[in-house]
């Protein structure tokens, strides 16, 4: 295993459990909620899940660059809840493809990189990362809530919004930031500064060639960034 980088920053913690439960407070809620379809509150909180999604996926980036905590455990703890949560991956082996991205990025070798259009590289992006395991996980976890739970709210704030995220997540964080030529060694570009737009966007994730620059660096912090001056 690639040794990760360590943070001695123990806000890490503080921010990916702030993430966490307020993922857990949404969709504890949600699935509670005798909704009806004409009310459109209804799909704002569908995006709103969809971006707290993103942000359990985000933590588990950070994890897999040691940024949750200095304490090895704890922050590979972080990175297993996080990526089960989102959809029940499996932590070891995204850390393994994630860190080959940042050693083979935009070359044959990187598994986050296509040279084709927007929904065949999005397809051989997701078919990369997914298993036929993870699958019957999604499934059988779906059988036992709808013992508890109505199907309506579990398709509409437990599934729709972690399939979007996907959407979210591709877009914002490996297909505009990575597609194209590029003048630098990360082969990586940034959104244009607009901190509120790239928080929403993907968790400052927008700014991507800072984070190339600086993989120690937690999401949190992107904004502020040292290579934030240079691009």
């Amino acid at each position: 295993m690639i040794r990760m980088q360590k943070s001695p920053l123990p806000i890490g913690l503080l921010v990916a459990l702030v993430v966490i439960g307020c993922w857990a407070i949404s969709i504890i809620l949600l699935m509670q909620w005798h909704f009806s379809f004409t009310n459109p509150l209804v799909y704002l909180l569908v995006l709103v899940q969809m971006h707290l999604y993103t942000g359990l996926f985000i933590t588990a980036h950070d994890a897999m660059h040691g940024t949750i905590s200095p304490n090895r455990s704890i922050n590979n703890a972080v990175g297993y809840i996080c990526t089960f949560l989102y959809a029940s991956f499996w932590y070891p082996q995204l850390y393994v493809k994630h860190h080959m991205h940042h050693s083979h990025v935009h070359t044959h070798q990187d598994p986050d990189y296509h040279h084709g259009s927007f929904w065949s590289w999005y397809v051989r992006f997701i078919r990369n990362y997914l298993s036929i395991w993870q699958i019957v996980v999604m499934a059988v976890l779906f059988n036992i809530l709808k013992l508890w739970v109505a199907q309506p709210n579990l398709l509409l704030f437990w599934v729709a919004p972690s399939l979007l995220s996907t959407l979210q997540l591709f877009y914002f964080g490996t297909y505009q930031p990575h597609k194209g030529e590029h003048d630098n060694q990360y082969f990586a570009r940034s959104q244009k500064k607009n901190h509120v737009l790239a928080f929403l966007s993907c968790y400052f994730f927008g700014y991507h060639y800072q984070h190339h620059h600086s993989p120690g660096t937690p999401w949190w912090m992107l904004w502020n960034s040292e290579a934030s001056n240079k691009k």
